[in-house]
């Protein structure tokens, strides 16, 4: 059996997020300020902790350059902090650690880093997927001490997709490993790339929204619409992922529509941020990009607030 949490896109509108006893949780398409005075709860379940793998399972067709970005942004979650490279995507993922220093189970941290590359360029299971197919795509990568990524293309529609969520996190039990006998659970996300389906939803600020305030969009650092969204959401993703792994971490509200550690702060990328502006963000000098962190390969990513649990806020890195 599969759980999942759906992320739903942020939005100016608000959507639900949608839960799944599969394990995953959604990027919520929502723009609004949420109640911020109560920390997220611990549901006294496991974190992901130690040593982890993100494997990155390609699905459908995607540029060189567009592998890059996201590949690049994986190696920025553990990048050495230096003085140069500030605001920082190791600097922004950091905010995790105090949901593990709140944790009664005392346990190391978490360590990401780059695992291995699948490519599915051929569309095995079609170009229409269910959840299903996204729990059976993500059993291809490895299912010990990694977190699967499953991404897919533009051209590829996926049940739930711009109607509801930009893309889920879950836990699926292993197929075919045991763990002392038992078998486990592995973690998974997906992301869709709403280019072409629904960028309005799913790569705000970097498109015009469908609906609520209207204001410019800002240009994507990468250049690339798309996939500069699915950083975001990607982001947003695993950050629930660590916190809130198996559906009985850190979160808030009922278990069937929570918030999390991004989810809690739709729509927040700098300080001044309202529903339709993302908030006070850094500036390319050269491109004219928004961004508030720097990355891997000089690099520049627009990543989402997370909830400070320490503050009970949203921390943004700029």
């Amino acid at each position: 059996m599969s759980t999942f949490l759906s992320l739903h896109c942020f939005l100016p509108l608000f959507f639900l997020i949608s839960v799944f006893h599969l394990s995953s949780a959604a990027r919520n398409l929502n723009g609004q300020v949420q109640d911020h005075s109560q920390l997220l709860h611990y549901h006294n379940g496991p974190l992901l902790y130690g040593k982890i793998t993100v494997n990155l399972i390609w699905y459908g067709h995607f540029k060189p350059s567009q592998k890059a970005i996201i590949a690049d942004f994986v190696t920025s979650l553990s990048s050495p902090l230096t003085s140069n490279n500030q605001p920082s995507v190791s600097t922004w993922w950091k905010t995790t650690e105090k949901y593990y220093h709140l944790s009664p189970r005392k346990v190391a941290s978490l360590s990401l880093s780059l695992g291995d590359q699948i490519l599915d360029e051929s569309y095995s299971l079609g170009k229409s997927l269910t959840t299903k197919h996204l729990v059976e795509l993500a059993s291809k990568g490895g299912q010990k001490n990694a977190i699967n990524v499953v991404l897919t293309s533009a051209d590829v529609a996926v049940e739930g997709f711009c109607m509801s969520r930009c893309g889920t996190h879950g836990s699926a039990a292993s197929a075919g490993h045991v763990n002392g006998g038992k078998n486990y659970k592995f973690a998974y996300i997906w992301v869709g790339n709403s280019e072409t389906q629904c960028p309005g939803q799913c790569a705000w600020p970097f498109h015009q929204p469908i609906y609520g305030p209207q204001s410019p969009p800002l240009i994507a650092p990468n250049n690339d619409v798309g996939v500069d969204g699915m950083v975001i959401n990607f982001a947003s993703l695993l950050a629930g992922t660590a916190t809130n792994p198996f559906g009985n971490g850190y979160f808030q509200g009922p278990a069937g529509a929570p918030l999390e550690a991004a989810s809690a702060c739709p729509g927040v990328y700098g300080k001044g941020a309202y529903p339709g502006y993302a908030g006070d963000l850094l500036v390319d000098s050269t491109t004219g990009a928004s961004y508030n962190v720097n990355g891997a390969n000089a690099r520049k990513y627009l990543v989402p607030a997370l909830y400070d649990p320490s503050t009970s806020s949203c921390s943004t890195p700029v």
